[in-house]
């Protein structure tokens, strides 16, 4: 089949952490035999800013890192519909501008026989409603919402069966133990600042332990004010800017543990759903402490996959216990990477995502799914 995905970006993953799951998505689909190709606005913030700030050299060497993937740019005048010719399944992010997104419910209301479905992965559901809730989704045919509770939400607006709970997951082709073990030192983080959504659990969480314990790492992430450059530089962690997703498993190889910090509109408005980084921290079998969040899904479990710490002071004490402990960490490290394995890679949500077009897919992809199971 022919899968069209309208993103934010595939090519950058500058402050876009949704670019990590729909690149390993698509890398799936591609093994599988189907074709893929990405539509991203040629403005959209995530790659102006990543080639403003890391030059066009981050943004090319997308095409490296991920030869078997098409994104292709649109604009005022692009020709979307010369784009959807022969397309059986069309996905649109959140973030794809409303009228682009009314554009395609239109098209799909007068007969296309694409598949489209809407894929939400942002707080805004909850913390900005107005603007998910004046997005003209009437021509689609369901909803991919990336949890639970974010599911439920759009129960409550009327979807009903039409709204899946589709969870994000580590790319394991990219994300794996490394193939050789060398010498770990350190604390590693890898995420934003941003807009302040987190910034005092990062500061009990992460800034504050590794101070106490005057832990050695690396700090690796954007969008970071002067106050929270100063305020990492009482630490003896090393802030080393924005770091590309491809490179981020080689830097969790050479550390021994890191911390999960999620937002606070997560961890308050829709309990239950992780950031994309834990999935991909397990996956590589780095040791992991994080913050709390309400595993009400029971994606994880908090003691085998994972150390859970309730506040600051319980934070300092896991970290000083996988920095002393090479038996907990080991242990962990199996554990965590076990559990993607067997229910959280792409290659699962892919599954998945056919069971959903089984179930929503129109007569054309319906077709295409009877043709597959009569070949297999």
């Amino acid at each position: 089949m022919r899968f069209v995905l309208y993103t934010h970006s595939l090519v950058s993953d500058w402050n876009h952490g949704n670019a990590h799951f729909l690149r390993g998505v698509l890398r799936e689909l591609q093994a599988r035999g189907h074709s893929t190709l990405a539509l991203e606005p040629e403005d959209g913030w995530s790659r102006s800013n990543l080639e403003g700030t890391q030059g066009v050299a981050a943004v090319e060497r997308f095409e490296t890192d991920f030869p078997e993937l098409a994104s292709r740019c649109y604009g005022d005048g692009f020709d979307h519909l010369a784009a959807l010719d022969g397309a059986d399944v069309v996905i649109v992010h959140e973030w794809t501008a409303p009228d682009v997104v009314a554009m395609l419910g239109a098209l799909r209301r007068g007969g296309a026989d694409f598949t489209l479905l809407f894929h939400d992965t942002h707080h805004r559901g909850v913390s900005d409603q107005q603007a998910i809730g004046d997005m003209a989704l009437d021509g689609y045919d369901g909803v991919l919402a990336f949890g639970e509770s974010l599911r439920e939400r759009y129960v409550r607006q009327g979807w009903g069966r039409h709204v899946f709970t589709w969870h994000e997951a580590a790319d394991t082709r990219l994300f794996r133990p490394p193939a050789v073990e060398a010498p770990r030192h350190g604390l590693i983080w890898i995420g934003n600042w941003g807009d302040g959504e987190r910034e005092q659990e990062l500061q009990h969480f992460l800034i504050e332990p590794a101070r106490r314990l005057h832990l050695s790492g690396t700090v690796h992430g954007v969008r970071y004010p002067e106050h929270a450059l100063q305020a990492l530089r009482s630490t003896s962690l090393t802030y080393a800017g924005w770091i590309a997703n491809a490179d981020a498993p080689a830097a969790f190889a050479r550390h021994r543990m890191t911390v999960h910090v999620p937002r606070r509109p997560y961890v308050e408005a829709l309990p239950g759903i992780p950031t994309i980084r834990m999935f991909e921290v397990l996956a590589c079998g780095i040791p992991l402490v994080s913050a709390p969040w309400n595993d009400s899904e029971q994606l994880f479990k908090a003691g085998h996959d994972y150390l859970r710490a309730i506040e600051g002071d319980e934070m300092t004490a896991h970290l000083r216990a996988l920095d002393n402990d090479a038996e907990l960490c080991a242990e962990l490290s199996r554990n965590g990477v076990a559990t993607i394995a067997a229910k959280h890679t792409c290659a699962h949500r892919v599954d998945e995502l056919f069971h959903i077009l089984a179930e929503r897919g129109t007569a054309r992809v319906m077709r295409s799914l009877q043709a597959n199971e009569t070949v297999s």
